[in-house]
């Protein structure tokens, strides 16, 4: 098993479970930028940063039966659920990784909608701009989902809160 896999693992026992495909695409791409030591690479896509490294990962524990996937109809769109199997806890048990705590992080994106952690995702993206290109950007690259000034000023405040904490 790689080191990446185990990664991975760790998040889905500290978080118990993923809804969504999105969400945990946004949460790690987010922690990542936050310093924890997940390597998937990010490109930018339709819903913002997307990593199909984390995506195979995902797919390769839940073959290996390490991860549970499971897939709820929800009005017109499929909603995936990941969580730990029995496994995958034991297997996490006997793997040494030394991985930071992200329980906080981890509480903290949870209580977020998925709609917000794109917008943070999407703003931690383009990081390397002034704040003001940061979101002329967002505004662009993501006109259809109309965020409102109040939306993006909650996000700044957000990622000041997330990046200055760890």
């Amino acid at each position: 098993m790689l080191k990446e896999h185990a990664k991975l693992m760790a998040f889905f026992s500290e978080c118990q479970k993923v809804e969504g495909r999105k969400r945990l695409q946004k949460m790690i791409y987010i922690l990542k930028k936050c310093g924890f030591p997940f390597s998937e690479r990010y490109h930018f896509h339709f819903y913002g940063p997307y990593s199909e490294e984390l995506t195979l990962r995902v797919e390769e524990l839940n073959n290996l039966g390490l991860l549970r996937e499971e897939k709820e109809k929800k009005s017109g769109y499929w909603l995936y659920r990941y969580t730990l199997t029995e496994e995958g806890k034991n297997f996490l048990q006997h793997y040494h990784l030394d991985m930071p705590d992200m329980q906080p992080y981890i509480q903290r994106l949870n209580e977020k909608s998925s709609r917000f952690l794109e917008l943070v995702s999407t703003m931690l993206y383009f990081d390397g701009l002034a704040e003001n290109e940061i979101v002329n950007k967002v505004r662009n690259v993501k006109s259809k989902q109309n965020y409102t000034d109040e939306e993006i000023e909650e996000a700044k405040a957000f990622i000041r809160q997330i990046i200055r904490h760890h």
